[in-house]
């Protein structure tokens, strides 16, 4: 049997050349893992429409996507999941953790020191690297 596709965004948020990173909560689905914050796409948006959505419900804060990272998938258990992330910085907003339970702001070089949800890993590679 297939996999069930999830299509998700996410944002790699940079500041004063660091880049906001966000912790999932104990409890949910990949709970303690660190991942760039976003969320799933609805039906008829773009990937930057979604991204833009998603921070705003997930940090109440509004963002500019600045340029296209990457593309991967990972297969866990629950699905496949397929994200795209994109590059960011915040117009407005604090980044409030409204699904979180922890944030950080880390240099490129900083960010392979967390423990990164496996769709993350890529990315971050091709941060740390750029």
């Amino acid at each position: 049997m297939s996999k069930k596709i999830i299509n998700v965004v996410a944002a790699a948020i940079e500041r004063d050349g660091k880049i906001f990173c966000a912790q999932r909560p104990d409890g949910k689905s990949l709970g303690g893992f660190w991942e760039f914050p976003g969320g799933k796409l609805e039906l008829g948006e773009s990937p930057e429409q979604a991204l833009i959505r998603e921070i705003k419900e997930e940090l109440n804060s509004e963002i500019e996507i600045v340029s296209y990272i990457n593309e991967a998938s990972y297969d866990y258990d629950f699905g496949t999941v397929v994200m795209k992330t994109y590059h960011a910085k915040l117009i407005s907003g604090n980044l409030e953790l409204l699904e979180h339970q922890n944030s950080t702001w880390l240099a490129p070089n900083e960010l392979t020191t967390l423990n990164w949800a496996p769709v993350d890993r890529p990315a971050v590679e091709l941060l740390t690297n750029k």
